[in-house]
C-alpha cells in the first residue's frame, strides 16, 4: 500500500546512522509491508515480539507480511522487564542465526519498550548490525521508547548496563494497538508524557493533565496529539545528542530513582509507575538543593495523579538501599550521582548545567528527612 493513502503525522529524526520517519496515526500498521521490502532486498525478516503480543497482533501481523510475499521468520519471548536479559538476547540471536537470517533482511519489533530494547539490541549486533523497524504496542513505547536508538538488556546490576545505540529505519506508531490495554496500561506510557512536558514544555504537561480521562480512554484524535508531540520533543532532544553527550540526558529526569525502584521491588514496580515516583523525588531534590524552584515537586505531583499514577512507594523508605543500586547507575561516578536540572515545570539545564552532582551519602541524608 502507498504511504500517501493512509492518513497520518509524520516527525523526523535526525541520526548518525541516517535520518528516520515516526508514522503516528491509525492505521499506519498497514505500511509495515513496504517498509519491511526497502529495508530487507531480500525479502526475509524476523518479527520478535513477547508472548502476550504474539496471541494478540502478533499472527495477524505476520500474516499481513506473508501476504505481501515476505518470508517471516516469528521469534517471542516471555513478557515483562525480568526477561530483558542476556539470556533472552542469546536465545532468539540463535534461533535467527539457525534460520540463516541474513545481511540482506531485517528486524521487525512488535511490541512494547522492552521487546523494543531487546529487538533492536539484537538488530545492532546480529552479524555486526542489521535493520529494523519498530512497531510499538503500547502507550509507553509510542511515546518514548521506540524513538532515540537506545537499544539493550538489564543486568543483575541495573537496567540498560549492556546495549548500544541503533536507530531503526522508521516506527510505525498506530494507536489501534492500544485498544487491547487496559486503562492502567494506557497510563503508564503518560508517564513519559508528562516527563516531556516537565522538561520542556509546560502547556503540553498542562493540557495532558486536562485530557487525561480522554488519553486513557484511548480517543484517538488526542491520543494521537500526546504521540505526536512527544516524539516532536524526544526528536529535537535526540537529534540535537544522539549519543548522550549533554542534552539528550535530560530525557533521564525520574528515571536515577525510578531504576533504582525498579530494581529495588525485582521489577514488579512498574517503568511508568517508577519514572512517575522518580520525577517527584528528583524534584524534591532539586529544591532541597535550591536549583529547583519552590513548588515543583507538588506541580508534578499534580499531573501524574491527573492519570492515576503513584507519586510515592514505599521503596523511598529504604534510601540506603536504593543508594546502593544507584551506584551501578551508567550516571554514577566516584559515589556521587548525576540528576538532571530541572529549574522549574517546562525548563531543564542547558550547555554545562544539564546534571547536578548530588554525593550518594548526601541523597541517603534527604530520603531519611523524608520518612
Amino acid at each position: 500500500m502507498e504511504r500517501s493513502l493512509v492518513k497520518h503525522s509524520e516527525v523526523s529524526v535526525r541520526s548518525a546512522f541516517g535520518d528516520y520517519r515516526v508514522c503516528v496515526g491509525a492505521g499506519v500498521r498497514r505500511l509495515l509491508d513496504s517498509a519491511v521490502a526497502e529495508a530487507a532486498p531480500s525479502g526475509r525478516c524476523a518479527l520478535i515480539t513477547d508472548h502476550n503480543v504474539k496471541r494478540l497482533w502478533g499472527r495477524k501481523v505476520q500474516a499481513h507480511l506473508a501476504s505481501a510475499g515476505m518470508d517471516v521468520v516469528a521469534v517471542s519471548f516471555p513478557a515483562g522487564e525480568a526477561h530483558k536479559t542476556r539470556e533472552t538476547w542469546v536465545d532468539l540471536t540463535d534461533s535467527l542465526l539457525e534460520a540463516r537470517l541474513g545481511r540482506d533482511s531485517c528486524i521487525v519489533s512488535l511490541g512494547g519498550g522492552v521487546v523494543g530494547d531487546v529487538a533492536g539490541f539484537i538488530a545492532a549486533t546480529y552479524l555486526r548490525g542489521i535493520p529494523f523497524i519498530q512497531v510499538p504496542t503500547t502507550t509507553l513505547a509510542m511515546i518514548d521508547a521506540s524513538v532515540g536508538g537506545k537499544t539493550g538488556v538489564d543486568h543483575p546490576l541495573g537496567k540498560n548496563l549492556v546495549g548500544a545505540f541503533h536507530a531503526p529505519e522508521m516506527v510505525l506508531a498506530d494507536p489501534g494497538f492500544l485498544a487491547t490495554l487496559g486503562r492502567g496500561a494506557r497510563a503508564e506510557g503518560y508517564a513519559e508524557a508528562v516527563k516531556h512536558g516537565v522538561i520542556v514544555d509546560a502547556d503540553y504537561g498542562q493540557w495532558l493533565a486536562s485530557r487525561a480521562a480522554s488519553l486513557l480512554d484511548g480517543r484517538g484524535d488526542d491520543v494521537e496529539r500526546a504521540v505526536v508531540r512527544s516524539v516532536e520533543i524526544k526528536a529535537g532532544v535526540v537529534s540535537a545528542d544522539e549519543f548522550e553527550a549533554g542534552r539528550r540526558q535530560i530525557l533521564n529526569f525520574g528515571h536515577t530513582v525510578g531504576h533504582a525502584l525498579e530494581a529495588d521491588s525485582g521489577y514488579r514496580l512498574s517503568h511508568g509507575h517508577a519514572v512517575a515516583v522518580g520525577m517527584v523525588a528528583e524534584a524534591r531534590v532539586g529544591e532541597e538543593l535550591s536549583v529547583t524552584a519552590g513548588g515543583t515537586a507538588d506541580r508534578i505531583r499534580r499531573l501524574v495523579r491527573a492519570f492515576g499514577l503513584p507519586d510515592t512507594h514505599d521503596g523511598l523508605k529504604r534510601p540506603q538501599r536504593l543508594a546502593e543500586l544507584m551506584m551501578s547507575d551508567k550516571k554514577t561516578r566516584s559515589g556521587v550521582v548525576h540528576l538532571v536540572r530541572l529549574e522549574e515545570v517546562g525548563r531543564a539545564g542547558s550547555g554545562s548545567e544539564v546534571t547536578i552532582p548530588v554525593a550518594v551519602d548526601e541523597f541517603v541524608t534527604m530520603m531519611e528527612k523524608w520518612r
